[in-house]
């Protein structure tokens, strides 16, 4: 007999086929039933007290009917509750993903403009606790990353596709107020952060290119940032997550491109003289505190991505014998691989090769600062210019849940999918609204730290506590304190990354210009 092909988690009728002869799989294909002994023996019913000779006209049928759901269940193991909503959406429209799709994708998510911000953190902290305080924020959200992918199908017949859905299950009501306002903060906040990196690096790429020559007009900031936000829609009207994975192949080779590029460039050049490698120091003990505290949310906000980690997941087919976690968990493994093959270069490379002399800006307005008249101009433009395709890469993976919400909204009240023109819509509405601020409220980024120290419990904090509260461990066991310790820890953190972002506001002031970006 044939093998019976591998089918996607789905629900079983309630009332199965009885009166075909074949074997009804579950995709809807018949296969004849084979000559055996069985076909020889269906015949007459064993004689017992259980089953009764004259019970054999109904007893046959049924008992083929019990087998044949009993080898169904085997094979797809447990019933899965279907939300036909789900076959409109962006993230899970599509579920053709694999495990090189979900390197694509996380490579993307993972490396971005933070990582060129971490050579400023060791200027606070120095050669030791730099590298150890990026070794273990490394272990930690890896660990916490493979949390969220194992309990991305943590009970039977329920797949949890976004981080919001985990969130719920785990905190009930708490859920929705924990976990929404970090989430749309890391995807929204993220794409108009992106918006103007993006349409500044533009801006030093057409310097460059064009050179201190150049007679034509050039553009002012706010035009760029426009030009990025049009090429960023026309990106973004690929349908679904899947269909994206083109560009996050894209974004992850031009991340680790440029990443490499900036560190090795660095290196290669002499270093400026007056360079030290001693920590900065402060004039009170209260500065001290804070600075540190500031250095260990760039090295925490370096790793970014665990917001899309179930909705990269939700992308793949599922079945028993083959879980969605595992090639979601392979292809992760590869993706952090190449992280941490971006993250610690760039980092130590930097540090060594300007010190503390490091400009706030990072590596890359470093190189520009120190050797722009150094290093070849077109070396330069092509790092620019890689940074440029990697925003505009960045930003769709990071809009999907913000789609994918707006999505949501029409298809429950309408009970229709979008069309072609209702989705188009709702992607211009969002890529123009992310630049109306960005260009509005350009201090917006003195709150980085602030913000950014509220988001912190989506990466370090909340995957522990969901792992308790879902798997119920022991109570009192080594992974029960494990896991309650991390979760605290990452609430700790968050706290005192949020009390040096109102510091730090308060110690520099805050300047609230409208309609003027830098």
């Amino acid at each position: 007999m044939e093998e019976r092909p591998e089918t996607e988690l789905i629900s079983i009728p309630a009332t199965p086929r009885v009166s075909t002869p074949e074997i009804q799989t579950p995709s809807g294909q018949r296969s004849p039933r084979p000559a055996s002994k069985e076909t020889k023996s269906s015949a007459w019913t064993p004689t017992s007290f259980i089953s009764p000779r004259f019970l054999s006209p109904i007893g046959t049928p049924m008992k083929r009917v019990l087998i044949n759901m009993k080898g169904y269940l085997e094979e797809v193991g447990h019933l899965t509750k279907l939300n036909p909503q789900d076959a409109w959406l962006p993230i899970t429209e599509s579920r053709n993903g694999n495990a090189h799709y979900a390197a694509f994708h996380n490579l993307n998510a993972g490396v971005g403009f933070q990582a060129l911000v971490l050579p400023v953190a060791f200027a606070f902290l120095g050669w030791s606790w730099g590298i150890l305080a990026l070794t273990i924020a490394y272990c930690w959200q890896l660990y916490t990353l493979w949390i969220l992918v194992q309990l991305h199908e943590a009970v039977p017949g329920k797949r949890y596709n976004r981080y919001v859905e985990l969130a719920q299950a785990a905190f009930e009501r708490l859920g929705v107020w924990l976990a929404l306002f970090p989430t749309v903060y890391l995807s929204a906040g993220t794409a108009t952060a992106l918006i103007l990196i993006g349409g500044e690096t533009m801006k030093l790429f057409f310097q460059i290119v064009c050179g201190p020559l150049c007679t034509s007009n050039p553009l002012t900031t706010v035009e760029w940032y426009l030009v990025f936000t049009s090429l960023c829609i026309v990106l973004s009207q690929l349908p679904n997550l899947n269909s994206i994975a083109g560009l996050s192949l894209v974004g992850a080779v031009t991340a680790i491109t440029y990443s490499t590029m900036v560190w090795v460039l660095s290196v290669s050049q002499e270093r400026p003289p007056m360079i030290s490698y001693e920590p900065l120091s402060l004039p009170s003990s209260a500065a001290a505190f804070f600075s540190v505290m500031n250095a260990l949310g760039i090295v925490a906000f370096a790793f970014r991505g665990h917001n899309l980690v179930l909705e990269i997941q939700a992308t793949m087919p599922s079945t028993f014998k083959h879980p969605a976690h595992v090639p979601m968990w392979r292809g992760a493994k590869v993706a952090y691989f190449f992280i941490a093959m971006c993250l610690f270069p760039v980092a130590i490379g930097g540090f060594w090769a300007y010190g503390n002399l490091m400009p706030s800006g990072g590596i890359l307005n470093a190189l520009y600062g120190f050797h722009s008249h150094d290093i070849p101009r077109g070396l330069l433009a092509l790092a620019f210019l890689l940074v440029v395709f990697n925003c505009l890469s960045s930003f769709q993976i990071y809009s999907m849940p913000v789609f994918d919400s707006f999505e949501a909204g029409y298809t429950s009240r309408t009970n229709r999918p979008c069309s072609i023109w209702v989705r188009s819509g709702f992607r211009v509405f969002y890529g123009f609204v992310n630049f109306f601020i960005g260009v509005a409220l350009p201090f917006l980024s003195s709150l980085a730290g602030l913000l950014g120290g509220l988001t912190l419990p989506v990466t370090f904090a909340y995957p522990c506590f969901m792992w308790v509260l879902i798997k119920r461990p022991t109570k009192y066991s080594f992974n029960w304190y494990f896991n309650w310790i991390l979760g605290w820890l990452g609430i700790a953190f968050s706290l005192a990354f949020s009390i040096g972002g109102v510091w730090s506001i308060v110690n520099d002031g805050l300047k609230l210009k409208f309609f003027k970006p830098n």
